[in-house]
């Protein structure tokens, strides 16, 4: 049999707090969502100012990254690099802003991010997952 580590409110709670200050940093309105390693949602915020989709988009970032077990944008390149097929494939999103989070070498969860630019809202996703590696 194996183990694992699992995400709990504590750790989800740990993530939120550390991309919202990476966030906060940079004045940037997004919304954060931590999955599980199955993507079910853990725990949502979604600061003043971001406007409602990213709340969905972000919970769709997240879920792509932990059931994919990459970042999202591993997704985004492929469809960049001519992989169309990957648009309309089912439960993923291939949108920069989903970071997986690893401990002890095991996925156990992503952490999803939109508001602002891709690039940044990645920097604010590994911001969230780094607080827990």
């Amino acid at each position: 049999m194996q183990t694992k580590a699992v995400l709990g409110l504590q750790e989800a709670s740990q993530i939120i707090a550390a991309a919202r200050a990476e966030a906060e940093a940079n004045n940037w309105a997004v919304a954060i969502a931590v999955v599980d390693d199955g993507g079910h949602p853990l725990a949502l915020e979604r600061l003043d100012g971001c406007a409602p989709i990213g709340a969905y988009i972000a919970q769709e970032k997240a879920r792509t990254s932990a059931l994919g077990r990459r970042e999202s944008k591993i997704y985004e390149d492929m469809v960049n690099g001519g992989r169309n097929a990957f648009i309309s494939a089912p439960l993923l999103t291939s949108l920069e802003g989903g970071v997986p989070v690893v401990v002890n070498g095991q996925i156990v969860g992503a952490v999803g991010v939109s508001g602002v630019r891709a690039d940044q809202d990645s920097q604010i996703a590994k911001a969230g997952a780094s607080s827990v590696a």
